[in-house]
């Protein structure tokens, strides 16, 4: 096998991809801390309990796990970090007031989640701990939705969806309770044959509500219609009145949509969930949502809600960018060259020495002046 070969779903970044990339995870940054949001930095490894304390199976199952030769023990290379910055918040950080918190790094899957995803995704999200209203999960959907302005998608659709119902139907029926792994994959895929079989023991009310929830999406007005056919048990209407008022807060800035099935992320979420759709892909380009219990792993439950999107993914649905005009400059030495070179570098422009015998080739820039010497000054001129 060729030594330039990369594992199956692993790819190097070129020129033109990773400036994109980078540039937007400045400006993302950027824009995260005039949200007064605080960046931390994640190890890339520690060890699998914490690093999988209350991720779920799916998250032991996309987790690298590798032996630490200092202490022996089972070592993780991080599939996501959400978890790594409740850690952060709740064992270092350690404050009483609300902390709102950001990151970007590489995290590692041992399977894609997808047919074209890259199994190292770019990973770049923001999380607010220590405040459990709704005040909270509306300032993330907004951040969202800012994030994705910035790369130009200034109309993507908001998809809500909550917990709370399916979960308080479990909680009324001991049967449904115990299949809970299979209705929430039976949900996610609307497989209503499916359902029909499953829940041929469940109570009545159990079951008419479980059949129900796959065809409970679409715009905000369909929480009218969701309140009429499902129960009226204290979860449901709290989880469904918290589904209203974030359709309220979206609205404007995004087009919102109403899905009770959409259970994609049920065992690590604890209220409202939320993704987000641009033109050209299939898939959610960011997902969202509170997460308050993962906290008592670390031994401090906070209320929590956040968002991540995969910068590499987003990318790629963006234009390439322009060559960015540039100065073609001789190698020297000279006092006066190195000085004018220094001169234009510093008022922001491009300038490319040539080394002797070579042409300057890349994709990035383009030479569209040159540094040249007349009557004893450095001067630039236009090329072509």
């Amino acid at each position: 096998m060729p030594n330039w070969l990369l594992p199956e779903s692993i790819a190097d970044v070129l020129p033109s991809e990773a400036r994109k990339i980078e540039e937007l995870r400045r400006l993302m940054l950027d824009t995260f801390r005039l949200y007064g949001y605080e960046l931390v930095m994640p190890p890339l490894l520690e060890y699998v309990e914490s690093l999988l304390a209350g991720g779920g199976q799916d998250t032991d199952l996309k987790t690298f796990k590798v032996v630490d030769q200092l202490s022996g023990r089972l070592l993780g290379l991080r599939p996501d970090m959400t978890t790594q910055v409740a850690r952060i918040d709740a064992h270092l950080l350690n404050r009483d007031s609300v902390t709102r918190l950001c990151y970007a790094g590489s995290v590692l899957h041992t399977r894609p989640s997808g047919l074209h995803a890259t199994r190292e995704p770019l990973q770049i999200g923001a999380e607010i701990y220590g405040h459990a209203g709704l005040e909270a999960d509306a300032e993330i959907q907004e951040l969202a939705l800012a994030t994705l302005a910035l790369a130009g998608f200034a109309e993507p659709r908001l998809d809500l969806s909550h917990v709370g119902v399916l979960r308080a139907l479990l909680a009324e029926d001991p049967a449904a309770k115990r299949d809970e792994a299979q209705l929430y994959d039976l949900l996610r895929a609307k497989d209503i044959p499916g359902l029909e079989v499953i829940t041929q023991s469940y109570a009545p009310v159990t079951r008419n509500a479980l059949l129900a929830l796959p065809n409970l999406y679409g715009d905000c007005d369909m929480l009218a219609h969701a309140r009429e056919v499902l129960p009226p048990l204290p979860g449901i209407t709290r989880a469904l009145a918290e589904l209203a008022a974030l359709c309220g807060s979206a609205l404007g800035r995004a087009q919102v949509a109403i899905d009770l099935a959409d259970l994609r992320g049920y065992q690590y979420e604890s209220g409202a969930m939320f993704a987000l759709y641009v033109p050209g892909l299939p898939n959610a380009v960011a997902r969202g949502g509170r997460y308050d219990h993962v906290g008592e792993a670390f031994g401090r439950a906070r209320p929590a809600t956040g968002f991540s999107l995969d910068l590499r993914e987003l990318a790629r649905l963006l234009p390439t960018a322009g060559r960015k005009h540039s100065i073609r400059a001789p190698w020297g030495n000279a006092p006066e060259l190195r000085a004018k070179i220094a001169e234009l570098r510093k008022a922001g422009e491009v300038v490319i020495q040539s080394f002797p015998g070579h042409d300057n080739v890349q994709d990035e820039f383009e030479c569209d002046r040159v540094l040249v010497l007349e009557d004893g000054n450095w001067i630039l001129k236009n090329l072509g």
